[in-house]
C-alpha cells in the first residue's frame, strides 16, 4: 500500500478530485493549507500585487493498493498541471498496514 500526498493549487481542485473518481480513486481526504513556494517574485491581479510563494493551496492525502499508484500519481499531474510555477508537488511513502476499525479487518482489503 501507498501513501500519496499531494499539494496542489486550489483552483484545480475540482479537475484533480473528478479525475481521481474516474480512475477508480473513491476515498481521499483533503483540506486547505498555506505553502511557502521558491518563487519570490510577486504577481499582479486586477491591480493588486501578491505573492505567489505564500497563498492558498489543497493538500490531498491519498491511500491506495500497490496496483493504483502508478495511476494516482499519473491521475494528478495530468489533471492538476497549469504548466506555470506553483503547480504543487507530489509526495508517495510506503504503508505498513492499515484496519478497518468497524470490523477488525486489516490489509489492502481495508481500502475497498
Amino acid at each position: 500500500m501507498k501513501k500519496i500526498e499531494a499539494i496542489i493549487r486550489k483552483s484545480k481542485f475540482s479537475e484533480v478530485k473528478n479525475a481521481l473518481h474516474l480512475a477508480g480513486i473513491n476515498f481521499f481526504s483533503f483540506w486547505d493549507v498555506t505553502a511557502l513556494g521558491n518563487e519570490r517574485v510577486g504577481k499582479v491581479y486586477r491591480g493588486i500585487s501578491f505573492s505567489t510563494a505564500d497563498i492558498q493551496r489543497r493538500y490531498l492525502s491519498i491511500i491506495v493498493n500497490d496496483d493504483y499508484e502508478e495511476v494516482a500519481i499519473s491521475t494528478i499531474l495530468k489533471s492538476g498541471a497549469t504548466g506555470e510555477v506553483g503547480d504543487g508537488k507530489i509526495f508517495v511513502y510506503d504503508i505498513k498496514e492499515s484496519y478497518r476499525i468497524r470490523t477488525g479487518e486489516k490489509g489492502e482489503q481495508t481500502l475497498r
